[in-house]
């Protein structure tokens, strides 16, 4: 770090005060100065550049970003690298057919040889971050509007990533925190050449489904394993066979130590997004409206997926991976209004905004600057709700795995506009090779049947969730003549639309011929209904919503400096925004309910308690049954069990999927995937004697890749702690 920003000068000026040892999700760069100390008194043997260094090979070299969403680590110098189940899932799928179920059966590599390409898949580690507050902010005046400060913000910070990596292989970005009060860069490195080395089956990868989704106890080996590779010099280089294992900096050490209850543990990786200082406007929008709407409109999804799944396998393929994407959120968003209202945690929050309209009050210096900004606030959020939730409902009905042939087909707005300006002509062409590589990728997942069923359902649940004036100009008009049963309409739609077929899409994007070929197409039925969705959308909805959100932004970064202001006994950790935090916490069981106690872990005994042949996520394969029943657990054992999953205190949210789970020491003893069910509102209010990160411990995944998979040549790779 070159220099500090006023605004962490204030952070530093705290710094001297009592930490949570569980909540936060805390800057690595910052470790040094905010929270080693800590650190160490909880238990921690590792030095801060230990943990992040740029002079030396540290924990952060061994970390990264594993396609868009999870978190990855180097567990060998040859790059194999270890990530959750669910995280490699659709590479997974990809790989998968009938003929080649690994979803089912599992898939392991037994050379290199046989490792399988992801074209598409990437990871991305972090170089370096370096804080560029003061130059942003220079920027500014005084007054200007939120859409100019945006503008000057985003050409500020894109001036400065370009510089930084100017004649360098690395990419850049820098990203605000602290609700744009303050901005980091981060220089980054991707490596494109990732390939599939061993998976177990669905069956103990995703161990449970959606039931123990979010649930503890839990029996899951969510994990993956894949490795980099590099082209000449171990630069970064696109898929090439002769490319060669990547040979990194650092590796993380993988312990058959186990752990314990009060071990500290640290999670590193990239929390994807939170918000620990809303307003109780905000939880109030989020319990009382927008969750429950849209936890009604995925009921509706999974039970026509799930219904098409268990009657075709070919379906269950195609629909895996947004049938877990559908699935996660609607059971989150169950999670959070529970343990919110548990915590009351609109009333808390109703609480502190109360004290600080007093503290306001009693220091008229603050007037002017901070003085009505509860009040707009409260004049804000009623319509800001209102947009947010017909915004998203556009998407969960439409564009995103709900009548996805509206989705898909929304894309050919794009040849449309392009052909209708003769400027354009030229580029026309190009577009169309884009629109077939989405065809296919669309497609390969697809089912026109499952689809219907969807289209039927959503459109009459997008009618009842929404005021009139979201309706797109065609529900309108088919309200009165079909009286909210669309059946015979929708049959008609996919009966006449070329969209619902991939054969007729390549043949029409074969023949195209200009503005005869839009022609054609926008009377395509399901056409019909892109423009009639993106006219509510994109000409009312978006514009408004983006307008409000800019009103919000800037709102969100006075409430900001006002609760750091207000409230100086406190220290606080940026909101999660999928750049590398690092989290630490304690091994600890937990009260769920009265008179119930969860201890820290769960052990194989409990995967064959839960065995049901007859249900796809219970049905235990069969080796694994025998290995239990011959209590063939090798040195992977502890007092004669298995151990399958542990839980701690470490505060983690989506995106943490894949992180490392280090001991004092900085060796690997599990893998984050997830929280446990009464805890998961931490991504809004943290409660400690709930909140729970939910690991697999990584002596059950060398267990399976040893003794199960028959591929312990992997483990020779590893520094293993003993």
């Amino acid at each position: 770090m070159k220099r500090i920003s006023i605004f962490l000068a204030i952070l530093i000026s705290l710094s001297s005060l009592v930490l949570r040892a569980d909540e936060g999700m805390w800057i690595p760069m910052l470790l040094d100065r905010f929270n080693i100390d800590i650190m160490h008194r909880e238990g921690c043997k590792l030095s801060a550049e230990d943990i992040y260094s740029i002079n030396q090979a540290s924990i952060k070299d061994a970390v990264m970003i594993f396609g868009g969403g999870c978190t990855a680590e180097l567990i060998s110098g040859e790059g194999l690298l270890i990530t959750n189940h669910h995280c490699g899932y659709r590479s997974i799928q990809r790989h998968s057919s009938l003929g080649h179920d690994y979803l089912t059966d599992g898939f392991w590599a037994m050379s290199g040889e046989e490792e399988l390409p992801n074209p598409g898949l990437k990871v991305t580690f972090l170089k370096r971050m370096e804080d560029v507050t003061e130059v942003v902010l220079s920027h500014l005046t005084p007054g200007i509007s939120e859409e100019k400060r945006q503008e000057i913000v985003r050409q500020v910070s894109d001036s400065l990533a370009a510089a930084t990596i100017k004649g360098t292989r690395y990419t850049a970005v820098v990203k605000p925190f602290y609700q744009g009060n303050q901005y980091f860069l981060f220089v980054q490195e991707v490596f494109e050449d990732v390939r599939l080395v061993g998976a177990p089956p669905s069956s103990i990868g995703k161990f449970g489904g959606d039931t123990d989704n979010w649930m503890w106890p839990r029996h899951t080996g969510d994990f993956s394993l894949f490795r980099i590779y590099a082209g000449e010099n171990n630069i970064p280089a696109p898929y090439n066979p002769a490319n060669k294992p990547y040979h990194p900096a650092k590796f993380l050490p993988v312990s058959l130590k186990g752990i314990h209850p009060g071990d500290f543990t640290i999670v590193m990786g990239y929390p994807g997004s939170t918000s620990e200082y809303v307003p109780s406007y905000h939880l109030k929008m989020l319990v009382e409206d927008l969750y429950p709407k849209l936890i009604a409109v995925r009921d509706k999804k999974l039970e026509i997926l799930n219904a098409a799944a268990a009657n075709d396998p070919a379906i269950r393929i195609k629909y895996a991976a947004k049938n877990a994407s559908i699935s996660n959120s609607w059971k989150r968003w169950k999670g959070e209004i529970n343990g919110l209202n548990k915590l009351d945690a609109i009333g808390k929050k109703q609480k502190y905004e109360e004290n600080i309209l007093i503290w306001l009050y009693n220091h008229p210096e603050m007037q002017d600057k901070y003085g009505t900004l509860l009040a707009r606030y409260k004049k804000l959020y009623p319509q800001y709700g209102q947009y947010l939730l017909a915004r998203n409902m556009v998407i969960e009905v439409f564009f995103r795995y709900g009548a996805e042939v509206v989705g898909f087909a929304r894309q050919f707005r794009t040849l449309e506009n392009m052909a209708s300006g003769a400027e354009n002509a030229s580029q026309t062409g190009k577009v169309i090779i884009r629109l077939k590589q989405a065809l296919r990728r669309f497609y390969r997942d697809y089912s026109p049947a499952v689809d219907e069923q969807l289209f039927k359902v959503l459109l009459k649940t997008y009618e009842d969730n929404l005021d009139p004036a979201f309706y797109p100009p065609l529900l309108t008009m088919i309200r009165s003549k079909y009286h909210g049963n669309y059946g015979s309409y929708i049959h008609k739609i996919y009966r006449k639309t070329m969209f619902a077929d991939s054969v007729k899409v390549i043949a029409f994007l074969n023949g195209f011929k200009g503005e005869q070929s839009i022609k054609k197409m926008k009377k395509d039925p399901v056409y019909q209904w892109v423009m009639s969705v993106d006219d509510i959308y994109s000409g009312k909805i978006v514009p408004e919503f983006e307008k409000m959100s800019k009103e919000k932004a800037r709102l969100d970064r006075l409430y900001m400096q006002l609760q750091m202001t207000y409230d100086t006994s406190k220290v606080f950790y940026p909101d999660a925004n999928f750049t590398m935090r690092v989290t630490y916490g304690k091994v600890k069981g937990y009260e769920p309910r009265d008179a119930v106690w969860y201890k820290y872990y769960t052990t194989l005994k409990g995967v064959i308690e839960k065995d049901n042949p007859q249900i796809y996520d219970y049905n235990v394969p069969e080796k694994l049954k025998v290995l239990y029943e011959n209590k063939d657990y090798g040195r992977y054992a502890e007092n004669g069990e298995l151990h399958v999953c542990f839980i701690a205190t470490n505060h983690t949210t989506g995106g943490n999927s894949g992180s490392p789970v280090l001991d004092a020491e900085g060796n690997l003893v599990g893998i984050n995937f997830d929280r446990a069910w009464e805890g998961v509102m931490s991504d809004l209010m943290f409660n400690p004697g709930q909140c729970r990160n939910i690991s697999l411990d990584i002596r059950y995944a060398l267990f399976l890749i040893d003794k199960y998979a028959g591929a312990g040549y992997l483990l020779d790779e590893m520094n293993i702690v003993e």
